[in-house]
């Protein structure tokens, strides 16, 4: 694996040691504060490292031994918790199954464990009380602990070259130095607090994850994942914290940072704080969780800008998928009739594009490069698939496109996605059944229709003696027809208006030789017509 910090991937074993070789990886991720309902920017930043971390057990087979750190006492916590009128350990949890309900919603796969910060209290104490012995931390008389940052010395700021503009803290009353960081912080009345060797308070933030991650992996860590915004301080303090803890030279061989959700036309991170952030539960009224994935996976894991128009994108590319693999399927059902097509060429891109795929992953996880191979494959695809209204009889190539088909599908399932029974296409947890009533509603019309087209031709009347009675017999043939014809014109006239209804709602019926298929387009022509008129 070629490593960037272009992508915010900072290695820092070399390359010879490099985790895409090795069978498990144990990784950390800093998860959420619970004090809120998460927003777009945390879903962004979730689901690329799910994306990530599906890649490596996919596509490389390895295994990944995630945990996750659930921060459940903290400033914000204790300020919501008094303005709602409960108890921070009770808000905590709401908040912690919202944010599992929403990675569900979102199709993250779980970590290995969670792991709160109260339920960790003992092993964090015992942590400092190590720093402190190592002379690289002290007690203040107000109950504070705070990491002296310049004893440290050179080995402190090793991230930096990630997020440059670190500047000191407020100095506090009790604090050496501007930038020494809180381990321990002393009860405030009426403060959820524990008790310690310098007086009842509470852990400090990045105290929480240097504990939680060395209870369960030890001293060796090879993935820390996280927002651009916890490099500095909060991984850089990590470091320091474990290496002191540890007594080794190196603690986290890589941290993999995801950059910020920028909403379109501002420079501003989409972040509660600024109040400019959408909730996860609201982007999925609007949007199916298939559709966000496909926008995470058209740009790397660094910063990128979120608008409707990015969406739109994403939804146009899903259909297009899903297109190709309905008309793929038609074609080897025998529904879809084509000229003869040319194999050797679909084999070669075929195996051209899995080269590509596990290139590009290789490549720093370079997920819109593996995408824009796919789409090639498809256009490529698509190419020899062109209808043509007489069947010359020739042999389908049915093993090419359905080598093809279960290629795509096995792509985009292993990264979280699904196009089986059209779920890209109608998003929501009835997609399944929705598309079985269209089946049948489809199949019903094209039963229908074929009954109304399949009027007696002149061939099939009896044959009759004589120049006269053969001209009576012709013309009585003539008007049979043109009277089932007129019978049954109402059940043709009836069948192009349910198309046309079915069409201003998005779903598009294609009458084909032997069947009927349907396609959805997203946004039909109501919709359209409503965002004409607002």
């Amino acid at each position: 694996m070629r490593t960037s910090t272009v992508g915010w991937l900072t290695p820092r074993v070399p390359h010879s040691q490099q985790f895409i070789s090795f069978l498990k990886i144990p990784r950390y991720s800093c998860g959420p504060t619970v004090y809120d309902r998460a927003h777009l920017g945390h879903a962004c930043s979730y689901v690329r490292f799910d994306i990530i971390r599906r890649i490596m057990t996919r596509f490389f087979g390895i295994e990944v031994i995630m945990v996750m750190g659930i921060t459940d006492i903290d400033d914000k916590i204790i300020k919501r918790a008094n303005e709602m009128n409960i108890s921070p350990v009770a808000l905590a949890r709401i908040y912690e199954e919202d944010f599992k309900q929403d990675m569900a919603a979102l199709k993250v796969l779980p970590p290995t464990v969670y792991m709160r910060v109260t339920e960790n209290i003992p092993q964090i104490i015992s942590f400092i009380k190590t720093i402190i012995a190592s002379g690289q931390a002290y007690a203040t008389s107000q109950g504070n602990v705070y990491f002296d940052v310049k004893s440290w010395g050179k080995r402190y700021g090793v991230l930096t070259t990630i997020y440059p503009d670190t500047q000191d803290e407020a100095v506090d009353t009790d604090k050496r130095h501007g930038k020494d960081f809180a381990l321990w912080k002393a009860a405030k009345p009426q403060e959820l607090s524990w008790t310690s060797p310098w007086g009842r308070g509470r852990p400090g933030w990045h105290i929480e994850c240097s504990t939680i991650s060395s209870a369960v992996f030890g001293k060796q860590l090879d993935i820390h994942t996280g927002g651009i915004d916890l490099a500095f301080p909060h991984h850089e303090n990590e470091i320091a914290q474990c290496e002191v803890y540890h007594q080794c030279e190196q603690w986290g061989n890589y941290f993999l940072h995801s950059g910020h959700l920028h909403v379109k036309g501002s420079q501003e991170k989409m972040s509660k704080s600024l109040k400019n952030f959408i909730t996860i539960k609201d982007f999925l009224k609007k949007f199916s969780s298939d559709q966000f994935r496909m926008f995470c996976l058209r740009s790397r894991y660094s910063s990128v800008e979120f608008s409707d128009e990015s969406m739109d994108d994403a939804k146009h590319l899903l259909q297009a998928i899903s297109l190709f693999i309905r008309d793929a399927n038609a074609y080897i059902k025998g529904q879809l009739v084509c000229d003869p097509v040319r194999e050797d060429i679909l084999w070669e891109r075929l195996a051209n594009t899995k080269v590509t795929v596990k290139a590009a992953f290789a490549d720093d996880f370079d997920t819109s490069r593996a995408v824009a191979a796919i789409m090639d494959l498809i256009h490529h695809g698509n190419r020899q698939l062109k209808a043509v209204t007489k069947d010359a009889g020739s042999p389908r190539s049915s093993v090419v496109y359905g080598s093809i088909i279960s290629y795509i599908e096995g792509f985009f399932n292993a990264l979280g996605m699904s196009f089986g029974e059209r779920q890209v296409a109608l998003g929501g947890d009835n997609s399944a059944v929705l598309s079985n009533v269209l089946d049948e509603l489809v199949r019903f019309r094209a039963k229908v229709r074929h009954y109304a087209l399949a009027l007696p031709e002149e061939a099939d009347a009896v044959p009759v003696e004589g120049a006269t009675a053969a001209e009576g017999a012709k013309q009585e043939q003539k008007e049979k027809r043109q009277q089932l014809m007129q019978e049954r014109r109402p059940l043709l006239e009836a069948c192009d208006s349910l198309r046309g209804d079915l069409a201003a709602f998005g779903i598009h019926i294609k009458d084909r030789a032997a069947v009927s298929t349907w396609e959805i387009e997203e946004g039909g022509q109501v919709e359209q017509q409503t965002k004409k008129k607002s």
